[in-house]
Formats: C-alpha cells, sequence, structure tokens
C-alpha cells in the first residue's frame, strides 16, 4: 500500500477533501478551456464534438459511479457544484455534462444489482458517455412484448445529450398494461436514429433533438423498469436529481451573467454624466443594484445546497427511502428550484442596465445568459411549483398543529 493509500485510511475526511479538491480543479480548468470558444459557439449552435471530447478527457464522467464499479463515487453537492461551475462558462455543455450523470443516477436507482454492475462498469472502462430519451411526458414512442424482449417504434423529443452519445435511457409506452418501461440502449443500436434539429433559441448546443425508434430490439435484460412495476420511493428520485440539475444550471447562468457584467462594469463601463462619479463602480445606484442582484443569488445557491445535502442523505438509503423523505426531499427541491429560476432570469436580464448599451454588442455575446436561462427555465412552469409549495406547505404547518406524529400522517 502506498503512503498516500495509507494515509487516506487513517483519516478519511482528509481524503475527501483532497477529492473535492481535485474535482473542483478539473472543473475550473474545463470551464476555462469551454469559455474561450463560447460565444462564437453559441452563435453556431450545432453539435460540439471537440467540446465533449474534453469533458471526457477531464475525467469528471466517472464522478457519480461508484467507487466499486470504478468511478469516483462523488456525493452530489460535489456533482452539483461541478455543474454550476462549468455552466458559469457553457450552461449547454454543463447540460450535456449534468444529463450525463442524469441517466447514471437512473442505472442506479432502477436497475438491479448485475444492471448497475455491467452498466456502470461499462461507463468507466470503455468509457461511455450517456444521453437522455427518457422524456416521460412524450407517449409516441411505443414497446410491443417480443420474443426476448420488446420491440420499439416512434419518437422522443427533448432528448438532451442524444447527439454523440454511446448510451442513451429511454422510456417507452407499453399499451396492454398502459404504463411505461424505463430501459438503457446503445445509441447505435440497429433501428434507431437521431436528429440534431435542436433549434431553439437558447441552450443551442445540448444536442437536444428528437430519437427516432423503426422496430428496435431492446433487450430483457436492458430492461431496468418492466411495464406496470410500481415505482418504488427510491426510483422517483430520478426526477428530485433532475430539478436540481436544472436549478443548478440556472445558478450557473446568473454567476457567470453576475460575473460578466461586474467585470464589464469594472473594466469598460462608462460613468453616467448625471452620477457625479469618474467611475461607474462609484455610481451608488449601480453598487445598490448589484448589491439587489448578490442577494437574489446567494439565498438561492444556499437553497439548492441544501436540497442536494438532503438529496444525497435520501439517494444513500437506497431501497430504503421512504415516501415521507423523498416527499420532503421534493418540498426543498421545488424550493431550490424556483429561487434559482428567478436569480438567473433577473440576473441575467438587469445586467444590462448596470452595463449600457455599448455592452449588447455581439461580441460579448452577453445575451446568451438570458436566452439560456429563458429557453431552459420554460421546460415546468414555475407557477405550478408556486402553488404546490403553498398547499404542501400549508399541510404541513397543519400536521404540525395537531402534532400528529410522523408514522401516523397519511
Amino acid at each position: 500500500m502506498s503512503r498516500q493509500s495509507a494515509s487516506s485510511l487513517s483519516n478519511p475526511a482528509s481524503s475527501v477533501s483532497d477529492q473535492h479538491e481535485a474535482v473542483l480543479a478539473s472543473a475550473i480548468t474545463l470551464a476555462a478551456r469551454l469559455a474561450k470558444t463560447a460565444v462564437e459557439r453559441d452563435s453556431t449552435g450545432g453539435h460540439a464534438a471537440e467540446e465533449r471530447a474534453w469533458i471526457h478527457e477531464s475525467g469528471l464522467l466517472t464522478l457519480s459511479i461508484p467507487v466499486e464499479f470504478g468511478g469516483q463515487g462523488a456525493e452530489w453537492p460535489l456533482i452539483f457544484e461541478v455543474v454550476r461551475i462549468l455552466a458559469t462558462a457553457d450552461s449547454a455543455l454543463a447540460h450535456v455534462f449534468a444529463f450525463h450523470h442524469l441517466q447514471l443516477a437512473g442505472i442506479q436507482l432502477y436497475g438491479n444489482a448485475q444492471q448497475q454492475r455491467s452498466l456502470l462498469t461499462a461507463s468507466v472502462e470503455q468509457p461511455l458517455f450517456w444521453g437522455n430519451a427518457l422524456n416521460p411526458l412524450d407517449r409516441r414512442t411505443t414497446a410491443n412484448k417480443v420474443e426476448g424482449g420488446y420491440s420499439l417504434n416512434g419518437i422522443k423529443s427533448f432528448s438532451s445529450g442524444s447527439v454523440g452519445a454511446d448510451w442513451l435511457t429511454i422510456s417507452a409506452w407499453d399499451a396492454v398494461t398502459e404504463t411505461a418501461l424505463i430501459a438503457a440502449i446503445p445509441a447505435n443500436q440497429q433501428g434507431i436514429s437521431i436528429q440534431a434539429d435542436w433549434d431553439a433559441f437558447g441552450q443551442k448546443q445540448t444536442d437536444s433533438g428528437n430519437v427516432h425508434f423503426d422496430n428496435v430490439f431492446l433487450p430483457s435484460e436492458l430492461v431496468l423498469q418492466a411495464p406496470g412495476q410500481v415505482p418504488t420511493a427510491q426510483a422517483t428520485l430520478r426526477s428530485q436529481v433532475a430539478q436540481l440539475i436544472m436549478a443548478n444550471l440556472y445558478l450557473g447562468i446568473g454567476q457567470g451573467a453576475f460575473d460578466a457584467a461586474r467585470a464589464y462594469t469594472r473594466d469598460q463601463a462608462k460613468a453616467w454624466f448625471a452620477a457625479g462619479v469618474d467611475q461607474a463602480t462609484d455610481d451608488p445606484y449601480i453598487q445598490h443594484r448589484y448589491g439587489e442582484l448578490w442577494l437574489l443569488l446567494r439565498p438561492a445557491v444556499a437553497m439548492a445546497d441544501l436540497a442536494a445535502t438532503e438529496l444525497e442523505k435520501a439517494f444513500r438509503q437506497g431501497p430504503l427511502v421512504t415516501a415521507e423523505t423523498r416527499g420532503r426531499l421534493a418540498i426543498s427541491v421545488a424550493e431550490a428550484k424556483c429561487l434559482a429560476h428567478r436569480a438567473g432570469l433577473e440576473i441575467s436580464s438587469q445586467m444590462f442596465e448596470l452595463t449600457g448599451a455599448r455592452s449588447t454588442s455581439a461580441r460579448y455575446g452577453y445575451d446568451r445568459y438570458w436566452r439560456n436561462v429563458r429557453v431552459h427555465t420554460l421546460h415546468d412552469p414555475i407557477d405550478y411549483k408556486l402553488r404546490d409549495l403553498a398547499v404542501l406547505r400549508s399541510m404541513a404547518a397543519c400536521l404540525n398543529l395537531l402534532h400528529i406524529p410522523e408514522g401516523q400522517r397519511q
């Protein structure tokens, strides 16, 4: 055993700290690399094959894979911190990176022991880049039972990371049980066609086109959740991983916009003639506005970090996680996402009131912050989350007032 290994065993806290610092250093390096071409690539759109290769090279694709399968076994708070760092520079590639880890989370939450070992070990050894074709609201892909598995036909939309992916996690609607199956499948499986047709005005390089299935054979051993199988509380944690990914993408965009605006104000902005100061940074109105924006960002980050810690605890409970724990987590995640939603939109919009007309020049590409967060925040309406939070918090208050023990609450 090496001296370093012996030291890690005797001081686990030191080992965790070392991992944290090494991961963040890799993320910062990758973000700086992505930032150099982010404005140009945002303008052209398309598939960022070279930049995806950089993510491969960074070693960050194995972050969420458990150590027993060859991965780094990082905790969710660290993974989400990496997502935020990457999103400050390039929220589209941060999205692709984060959705890779969402698919890996799905394998851990849905898959049996053999499936986890096989798929996660392969993800490290080959290594694999995962994409998404699981959109549960799109039921156009159907699964028909055949000998040895299922035949898949149809289309899946909003398939983030699918272009250039090695494997996909998918869902397909089974007409017999009127439920969906969830599975993993190679992206190059015969009959699968992935269209690079994502044409939104933001998040242009998320590879979120349509995936077509034409008589695709899905072997039974790759079915992670069979049709008719009632999802467990553990399985439903996947949606909470996805929601926190979005929250941290919004926060990364907000932080990126804040930093870009502050740098422009400091280095290039001219003081308004009526301000009575020589430097824009000395303008009390500008100082006040930056303080207001900072107070949008900081609580949102704190809430996202708290929700990530709660997710980590629930995730590590495995099949023992309860519906009540999952429900409490969902409330925290919804709170974090709503705060992040507002912070990202407000900062990316108000930054122009602080930087002035010259900052709207296309060479800066500052509009990408607003466009990216605006597109992404439309994926599920914030008003429904606010409604749910109001209802759930009222219910929780009633239960506490009635002093109903947790085990008896229905």
